[in-house]
């Protein structure tokens, strides 16, 4: 199965990666995805982390965001990390953002600080345990509407699902543990 990871900005190689050192047997490979064209025959794709007023400019500019919003309403699975968390959400907490709407959650943008004010918290996700979570400049989800949280850190969710859309607020790809991935692609093949 191809697991797409949006090749517009932000940590691309390191999912990527992540998604190469899954257990073969999920038969995830990844692929770059920079045009429309690169969508087709996915079963997943990530929105990694970067800077969302940048990303959301150019998935506009390329005809993906639209493109991106049909392939989830048609049950194509996305996992949003950081950025990609606001880019999926409903509200985006910022006027230059528009959200895709595919996940029913409203974002605080850099609700962590500064990149200055990062850092690595053990939090427990369910299905997979403890986790080192990495957050830099990460944004808060404020409300989690009909999502399921999986995951808290210091008592405000950081990680939710929707069907199938997985939203975070942390670097998963950071941390050589591919639990969340793993949980990201059982749920295609699930």
């Amino acid at each position: 199965m191809k697991i797409g990871i949006l090749d517009i900005q932000g940590d691309v190689s390191e999912h990527f990666q992540m998604i190469k050192r899954l257990p073969v047997k999920y038969h995830a490979v990844p692929i770059m995805v920079k045009t429309v064209n690169d969508l087709a025959g996915i079963s997943g794709l990530i929105i990694p982390g970067g800077e969302s007023t940048v990303i959301y400019m150019l998935l506009k500019k390329s005809g993906m965001y639209e493109k991106i919003v049909e392939m989830a309403h048609s049950g194509l699975h996305i996992m949003g990390t950081c950025a990609g968390a606001i880019l999926v959400s409903r509200d985006t907490g910022d006027k230059q953002v528009e959200g895709m709407n595919l996940i029913d959650i409203s974002i605080k943008r850099n609700a962590y600080g500064r990149q200055i004010n990062s850092f690595i918290q053990k939090i427990n996700i369910s299905g997979i345990g403890n986790f080192d979570a990495v957050f830099i400049r990460a944004p808060e989800i404020e409300s989690t509407g009909n999502s399921e949280v999986l995951g808290l850190e210091s008592g405000k969710p950081v990680i939710v699902r929707e069907g199938n859309i997985m939203a975070l607020t942390f670097h998963p790809e950071l941390t050589g543990n591919t639990g969340v991935h793993e949980l990201f692609v059982s749920g295609i093949t699930g």
